[in-house]
């Protein structure tokens, strides 16, 4: 998605399309500076040959739900990952060593995963931990399958059908992990704009942020 000199590359961590979709879009736009939806621990994490494992004392970091949240996530996305043979983030990596090649600039636009977490621990109310739980006993027992092609990026008309149905079944999850990081990396991703007026921008994130990306631009923009 275009909005003035910024193109958004909306992807699946795992999706083999959302890998060709970034050489493209940077070798179309050539820009100066590619902004990654990261913050330094994710970069380090990525960039790292061991796997990364959360350990206990992590739990001070991230308050205990939000530690749980971090293990169920990365576990279900690995495991996407070996169905589709890619591992998660790899397209964020090929952004890197582009970057690298053309020595362009990086930049990390997302919240630290360690605020965001913590946010979450505090919001969380008991009534969407017990729906969390029921809605993966149902998801393992219902015959309606959910049919998806892991090795592409999801319909825009299908992102927003899931990510309505999380905000009305989890407002505390939709705020922490949705809302309130797509006005952060909107702001990042403004001043990155105005810094670099005269050159393009390229920006790599999730595809359930980009539509909340830009509409947040477009308010601060008016505001200012």
């Amino acid at each position: 998605m275009k909005f003035e000199n910024l193109h958004i590359v909306g992807t699946s961590h795992i999706a083999i399309q959302s890998i060709d979709e970034v050489k493209v879009v940077i070798q179309r736009y050539n820009p100066k500076i590619i902004a990654l939806e990261l913050d330094i621990a994710r970069l380090k994490s990525l960039l790292s040959h061991e796997e990364t494992r959360l350990k206990f004392k992590d739990i001070k970091r991230f308050g205990i739900r939000g530690f749980l949240f971090n293990i169920i996530g990365a576990y279900i996305e690995k495991k996407l990952g070996k169905l589709v043979g890619i591992k998660p983030g790899t397209e964020m990596r090929t952004a890197i060593e582009i970057a690298k090649e053309k020595k362009l600039k990086v930049a990390l636009i997302d919240q630290d995963i360690s605020i965001t977490l913590k946010n979450l621990t505090c919001r969380l109310t008991t009534k969407e931990k017990i729906r969390f739980i029921s809605d993966i006993i149902k998801g393992f027992f219902s015959k309606n399958k959910l049919k998806i092609d892991l090795s592409k990026v999801p319909s825009k008309d299908f992102i927003r059908k899931i990510t309505l149905q999380v905000k009305k079944r989890y407002p505390s999850i939709y705020k922490t992990l949705i809302e309130d990081r797509d006005l952060y990396m909107a702001k990042a991703l403004y001043k990155i704009m105005n810094l670099n007026n005269e050159d393009n921008v390229v920006a790599i994130v999730g595809a359930g942020h980009v539509d909340g990306i830009i509409s947040n631009i477009k308010k601060i923009k008016h505001e200012n």
